[in-house]
């Protein structure tokens, strides 16, 4: 049974797919406090949000139970993304759910700046008529410059060039053939200043975004610029763009974002003749209300109960069947890197996973999560899955570095292998591979090779290559009242043997010291896999 909390007001629709469900339980309380939300988290496994509610690191630090945070729309300004992975939890929202409210209400605010239609309207209410004031401008023939270049972008850019309006673009990652066959002409930022009649922004606040027209570039604009932002408060210089507008540089701005909201009262900005403004208004449509919260509520029951990962910020996507087709491999990483923990005594600079053949197809990335999870978690005090792993790794100076090859190679068609580099530059190694069953198989230590079950209490001896010693360790292992499972065995290039124990119960420190006693023995190991 598995409580969502869910902490902003949310559509019917989107509670009702959280209500319909029997092994969930529903706590609708919108409108928390910081102080009252970080309370209310310690008992949820789920916390499903809108932009009211302020999921901090301290209240994700109180989450004890907390599995994946859902944001009901594309920004996750109000989600510390970095305290939650830390925690490894799933952050999630709906990036496509309200792609055509904000497209629209772009186009909206452009038309609306070039015909004064708020002015208009306002003076209209006053009793006044003053046509000749609020002559305005067409749009067609003119050239609008969209930066970025992701779904909302790409939505105004197919409806702008139904108003036949020349369409340019900015956006790094994507090539000029791409840009064509949307019908975008992709430029540098330097010509969008110099050609743009119109200016719209739908890129998130980085730290290369923010201020990204302000008092520098102003006066490249061309003379006249409209400018629109729906997307989010601080990519356009509040300031820089008042000043800009006051010396004419400027023709109009229209916001429906700003760096603070609600913003002051007494703001010269909203106060300015030419601006228009709407209070955060982009996404606000039924239509894209009930979709987001429909898609995040949907999003989460699928992650908490099939483990399908879908829209995440901070984690690989991956479908349920996907998540289902990777488990094992999943176990296997987890416990390949569990294995060189506690067999090898290694200060780590670096963590290589290489995912061969079937394991390298999909899901690559979580499975190198989760090998450096399953072998960092062997020194915290607390457990640590493949969504933190790489943070608590960084964090430690740890690299990860992820391989992969659809190629299988030698006798197993899917293979991972990890390698742990120590300080000196030497690399430690164990590879897996799923037995016949679908169970975790560890086939290779350093240079022995051998094929033993992953799993429980275990029992890793390596010896002398000589008759006598697996009777030895079978007698030793009985005199203790230790049942054994299964032994595997191997053998090295030089010629050393290595013995591996599967155990009902874990060997105990007389055992070890016994073992350690025989002079055949050079290493007698108790993991717990």
């Amino acid at each position: 049974m598995f409580k969502v909390l869910v902490s902003d007001s949310m559509s019917a629709e989107g509670l009702e797919v959280l209500k319909g469900r029997s092994d969930l339980v529903l706590d609708y309380r919108p409108g928390l406090g910081e102080d009252d939300l970080a309370e209310a988290v310690k008992h949820a496994d789920a916390l499903l949000v809108r932009s009211g509610s302020k999921v901090t690191a301290r209240v994700i630090e109180s989450g004890d139970r907390l599995k994946v945070i859902g944001r009901a729309g594309i920004g996750v300004d109000n989600v510390d993304v970095r305290a939650a992975s830390k925690r490894g939890i799933v952050v999630m929202n709906t990036p496509t759910g309200n792609s055509v409210t904000t497209a629209e209400h772009t186009i909206s605010l452009m038309m609306s700046l070039a015909r004064h239609i708020p002015q208009a309207t306002s003076t209209m209410k006053a009793g006044k008529w003053e046509k000749k004031k609020y002559e305005g401008t067409e749009l067609a023939g003119k050239t609008l410059a969209i930066l970025g270049l992701g779904t909302i972008g790409r939505i105004v850019a197919d409806r702008a060039r139904g108003l036949a309006l020349n369409v340019i673009g900015f956006d790094p990652v994507m090539s000029q053939e791409r840009a064509a066959a949307l019908g975008i002409e992709l430029v540098s930022l330097a010509e969008i200043w110099s050609r743009a009649d119109i200016i719209t922004v739908h890129t998130p606040l980085t730290p290369n975004t923010k201020g990204i027209i302000n008092d520098e570039v102003v006066p490249k604009l061309k003379k006249g610029v409209f400018l629109v932002n729906c997307a989010r408060g601080g990519i356009y210089d509040e300031g820089a763009v008042l000043r800009g507008l006051e010396s004419g540089h400027i023709g109009g701005a229209a916001f429906d974002v700003f760096v603070e909201e609600p913003p002051p009262k007494d703001s010269a900005l909203i106060a300015h003749e030419r601006v228009i403004c709407t209070p955060h208004l982009g996404a606000s449509t039924a239509e894209a209300q009930v979709r987001v919260a429909v898609q995040v509520a949907e999003q989460v029951v699928d992650y908490l109960l099939n483990g399908e990962i879908k829209n995440a910020v901070n984690v690989p996507s991956v479908t349920s069947e996907i998540a289902r087709k990777i488990a094992p491999y999943r176990a296997l990483a987890e416990k390949l890197g569990r294995f060189l923990a506690q067999v090898e005594s290694i200060a780590p600079k670096s963590i290589e996973v290489d995912c061969i053949g079937e394991a390298g197809e999909q899901g690559a990335e979580i499975l190198t999560s989760a090998a450096v999870a399953g072998y960092l978690e062997q020194f915290l005090e607390v457990p640590l899955n493949a969504i933190a792993a790489p943070h608590v790794a960084a964090d430690r100076g740890i690299a990860v570095r992820q391989l992969k090859s659809t190629q299988s190679v030698g006798r197993f068609a899917s293979q991972i292998v990890v390698r742990v580099i120590d300080e000196s530059g030497n690399p430690h190694v164990a590879a897996g591979s799923l037995g016949s069953d679908g169970t975790p198989r560890l086939v290779r230590w350093g240079d022995f090779d051998i094929e033993a079950s992953l799993g429980g209490p275990t029992l890793v001896v390596s010896s002398i290559d000589t008759p006598g010693v697996i009777g030895f360790l079978g007698t030793l292992l009985g005199k203790h009242n230790i049942n054994v499972a299964a032994v595997h065995l191997g053998k090295s290039s030089a010629g050393q043997a290595l013995s591996v124990w599967n155990l009902d119960d874990p060997a105990t420190a007389q055992v070890l010291t016994d073992a350690r006693a025989s002079v055949n023995v050079k290493r007698a190991i108790a993991i717990e896999l």
